[in-house]
């Protein structure tokens, strides 16, 4: 009888999981397992390059891939998990109605994260993000509609709600952004405006006289100790009471996991993510895995939890797809370790600054970094979508590392 695994989520986390899991299958000679995917395209959003110019190209096909290696797409929102029953519920795409079901033998929630959007007023109405393609592509054409619009303070100024690896990232785009679609020669402001005290308070002290240093270079700003407290479309207030004038307002203050793992009976962290063993089952369940943004996961032997980023997903996911692959063949599992930790922050045009370790150690800074930065954006984080079969499975081995 055919058993079945369903991997919900065509991200990072859920395409290595459906490839490391058909590797293990194809290595195991056994055809009696199929392996379904569920996700509303088969595409890869290249969610970690979204800051950057063109976002509607920032995607990867996967059909080819997955024709492949023999793994079955559903398209198709999952709306509800029934963890006693092993079923799941499917609705289309853009409507709540369910349209059909489909049962497991086991489950690898690899749906991803969302950005974490508190009710500030105005905030939905007023503010822009880089969280998905669409979010990334309005805020392209608004970008552009602000040279038909009268020269201003607030025409020409840009504030980034958060100071972390997203906001960064975003706010040392986009003085070069705005002088492209306004003239060099226009005066541009870009603020960062961070609750805490510090610039990348998550990023440490290591990077930070790097970071602050290209950013000052780059003519962007910020503002520290208050958040955001209201948007309107003329700009922000903040909860000091500041003032400042902005057309446009883009928020990026952090994520919390798909709104799939409530439905599933188990510990959650702060940030929604499930509480995971060593192999990536869900504490507490036989038949259900998490990974990716949805899993949190020790690292390492010092108990480091996994971070909601593409460096950490395709390692999870291929974890998750080996290990749910053994648990039915009866196979040993590989238990998750990725001990090198690395972060790769880009600087826009001044370059980038590459750590190594937890306490992130600077190695690489400016062109150098820059170069690095690139590679792992446009070739490490794409899935083998050429590859042959051979090739595609030989990715998925979790014992691979990665660097993102």
């Amino acid at each position: 009888m055919t058993q079945r695994i369903l991997v919900i989520g065509a991200g990072f986390a859920g395409t290595w999981s459906a490839l490391a899991s058909a590797r293990l299958l194809d290595m195991a000679g056994r055809t009696d397992v199929e392996i379904v995917l569920v996700a509303p395209e088969p595409h890869l959003h290249i969610r970690p390059r979204l800051y950057e110019k063109n976002p509607g190209g920032m995607k990867a096909p996967l059909q080819k891939l997955f024709d492949t290696v023999g793994v079955q797409f559903i398209q198709g929102r999952v709306a509800h998990i029934d963890v006693e029953h092993r079923m799941v519920t499917i609705a289309d795409i853009d409507a709540d109605a369910p349209h059909g079901a489909i049962s497991y033998d086991r489950l690898v929630l690899a749906a991803g994260s969302r950005l974490f959007s508190p009710p500030i007023p105005g905030l939905q109405a007023h503010a822009f993000n880089v969280d998905q393609i669409a979010d990334a592509m309005a805020l392209e054409a608004h970008l552009a509609d602000l040279a038909s619009r009268p020269a201003s303070p607030g025409r020409n100024t840009v504030v980034v709600a958060g100071a972390g690896f997203t906001g960064i990232e975003t706010a040392a785009e986009m003085p070069s952004r705005l002088r492209e679609i306004l003239g060099e020669n226009t005066d541009v402001r870009v603020v960062m405006v961070e609750r805490n005290d510090a610039v990348g308070p998550d990023l440490g002290p290591g990077p930070r006289p790097i970071i602050t240093q290209a950013l000052t270079e780059l003519g962007v700003t910020w503002k520290l100790g208050s958040g955001v407290a209201s948007v309107d479309e003329r700009g922000v207030t903040l909860e000091n009471g500041e003032r400042i004038d902005a057309d446009t307002v883009i928020w990026t203050a952090g994520a919390r996991a798909n709104t799939l793992t409530a439905q599933i009976p188990a510990e959650r962290d702060a940030f929604g993510r499930l509480l995971v063993d060593a192999n990536l089952k869900v504490l507490g369940l036989d038949e259900v895995y998490a990974t990716g943004d949805c899993a949190r996961a020790a690292t390492d032997d010092a108990g480091n939890p996994t971070m909601m980023a593409c460096q950490h997903a395709i390692s999870l996911g291929r974890s998750a797809g080996h290990n749910v692959a053994a648990d039915l063949l009866g196979e040993a599992p590989i238990p998750y370790h990725q001990p090198k930790y690395v972060t790769c922050l880009d600087l826009g045009p001044w370059g980038a600054v590459y750590t190594e370790g937890w306490d992130r150690q600077v190695v690489l800074t400016g062109a150098q970094a820059k170069k690095l930065k690139s590679e792992i954006n446009s070739v490490w984080i794409y899935p083998p979508s050429d590859a042959t079969r051979a090739q595609a499975l030989a990715s998925a081995d979790p014992r691979q590392a990665v660097v993102a």
